[in-house]
């Protein structure tokens, strides 16, 4: 979804006097937005110390502004002050119960104005000085970096969290998918989509096994200490990485459709369109992730929703208006097979999000509900998708439907667009979780040069420009992460940890269940990504 580079002089959120009452009755009524199990708990007695003094500590944070949809009530009409309006955005984000990072803020007295006014910065401030960095966190901070806790995530926000999450940039390769394992692998969606709803149902299981595991590496730390933490946090991070890679290249393949012309002559290096709009779109997206406050960023990017359902709402149009739906398709294609998999894979990779979702819900009962609601609905965008964009341009279909969209139709400009425009929204939240968790190594004694962490999320937009421009395959890369990556987050790594922590309750059903979906992942796993490599290996030699 913790450091104290986070806390202090990171985001501070100005308290309003909603928020104030919000944070009283909790401290008051002993949370009763908790799930059943935990309910009759304060905070304090939670094993504040159990999760959140190993790395990373920024998990938390930084994965709720990725994943957070704003609420519709936002509450800031006739504020004027800019640090306000960016408040009630977060505030009215994905919140969630305290967490051991916020306890000491929660259950100290509230900030006098004195030292309101000593922590106030602007919302747009670049990368403000980081606080040191120790484990001192819960007994040093005066100022939660969550802010003041408000409401809970009401069902519906929860799902949009969750389609935020799920429905993203797959959608567009779903008809390449289908070219590649023909409409028999169409069948792999749903199976995943099942399997997918399971696993983050055995996570529930795993947040509710005992108080102080809220997010998805202290799953990993209950079920294999330290270690675990570690393990899969770099995964989440590495998958995350991946995902602004594809960003960079999909900015370049739709930007190159547009203006196939565009070039550039730099001291004798000539840049042809791919090259010149892949350095402008890093270019453009640079100083978003200097940002230390993504809160603004984190509402205009709710309109991924909308923009999933537009683009294939545009593909629909186009189909209906000029391309028509003659194409048959192929029943099987065993050869690319291992291919569809790993992309029908990569559409479910929302499984980082889950526990933070669950756990800022205001009624954890309904999170199954709201599971079934996130991949129903997105199965459907998917499946949709796949089966008008294979029958529209058959065999010919490229990594992304929008490049075989006719150009001179107002649908496919307004498709392209929308996909160009989506991921400069989304690049600065993808990329801040890998950074966050980056800072949080710099030595204490440097923690509070700004710029190290410039350094640090400089790098880390280069790097991903490098690599976008060496393998510019969004196919196939799309293939790699979800069959080496997503897999694990999505189909192995819960249930491993289900089996771990709940070790003596688990039933022989559920073992069995478990044993065939590790199976079955890491066979798709395996299988998958030795054919993305393949086929990336030759197209790089070809």
């Amino acid at each position: 979804m913790m450091n104290n580079s986070l806390s202090q002089n990171s985001i501070y959120i100005e308290s309003d006097d909603e928020d104030e009452k919000d944070l009283n009755k909790g401290e008051g009524e002993g949370y009763d937005s908790d799930s059943s199990n935990y309910s009759g708990e304060n905070p304090p007695q939670r094993k504040p110390s159990s999760y959140n003094i190993s790395w990373p500590q920024s998990y938390r944070h930084s994965i709720d502004l990725y994943s957070s949809v704003p609420s519709p009530n936002l509450g800031f009409l006739g504020t004027p002050s800019l640090t306000r309006l960016s408040s009630s955005f977060l505030s009215t984000s994905l919140t969630r119960r305290h967490t051991p990072e916020a306890l000491h803020s929660a259950t100290k007295p509230l900030i006098q104005p004195t030292e309101e006014e000593q922590h106030k910065h602007s919302s747009h401030a670049l990368l403000p000085p980081l606080p040191r960095r120790s484990s001192s966190l819960i007994k040093d901070s005066k100022v939660s970096h969550e802010g003041p806790i408000s409401s809970h995530c009401s069902f519906g926000q929860a799902v949009l969290n969750g389609i935020n999450c799920l429905c993203g940039v797959g959608i567009l390769s779903t008809p390449y998918a289908a070219q590649q394992g023909g409409w028999v692998g169409l069948s792999i969606l749903f199976i995943f989509a099942l399997i997918s709803f399971y696993t983050g149902m055995l996570l529930r299981s795993c947040l509710d096994s005992e108080p102080g595991i809220e997010t998805y590496p202290d799953i990993g730390q209950a079920a294999f200490g330290t270690t675990g933490r570690i393990v899969i946090s770099i995964v989440l991070y590495v998958e995350l990485y991946a995902c602004c890679i594809e960003y960079i290249i999909l900015e370049s393949d739709n930007l190159s459709s547009l203006f196939p012309n565009a070039s550039l002559n730099l001291g004798g290096i000539e840049l042809n369109s791919h090259i010149l709009f892949a350095l402008i779109a890093t270019l453009a997206v640079l100083p978003t992730v200097w940002l230390r406050d993504l809160s603004i960023l984190s509402y205009i990017s709710a309109g991924g929703v909308i923009a999933s359902i537009l683009v294939v709402l545009c593909l629909f149009w186009a189909g209906v208006e000029e391309v028509g739906f003659q194409s048959k398709g192929t029943t099987l294609n065993l050869t690319t097979f291992p291919v569809a998999v790993g992309l029908y894979g990569y559409c479910y990779s929302g499984h980082a999000v889950f526990p933070n979702i669950y756990t800022s819900m205001a009624n954890p009962n309904q999170f199954p509900a709201v599971l079934l609601t996130c991949f129903g609905i997105c199965t459907l965008l998917y499946a949709g998708a796949a089966v008008m964009g294979y029958t529209m341009f058959g065999e010919a279909i490229l990594s992304q439907f929008t490049l075989n969209m006719p150009h001179d139709l107002v649908a496919s400009k307004i498709a392209v667009w929308t996909t160009v425009v989506n991921p400069f929204t989304k690049y600065a939240l993808t990329i801040s979780p890998v950074a966050m968790s980056l800072e949080e190594l710099i030595p204490s004694d440097h923690a509070k040069s700004y710029l190290y962490s410039i350094f640090i999320r400089t790098g880390l937009v280069v790097s991903t420009l490098i690599i976008g421009l060496s393998v510019p395959f969004f196919g196939l890369l799309m293939s790699l992460i979800g069959s080496l990556l997503t897999m694990l987050v999505t189909l192995i790594l819960p249930c491993v940890c289900f089996l771990r922590i709940l070790k003596g309750k688990v039933t022989q059903l559920q073992a069995v269940l478990c044993i065939t979906i590790i199976t079955v992942g890491s066979v798709s796993a395996v299988f998958g990504t030795y054919s993305a490599l393949s086929e990336i290996v030759k197209s790089l030699s070809g």
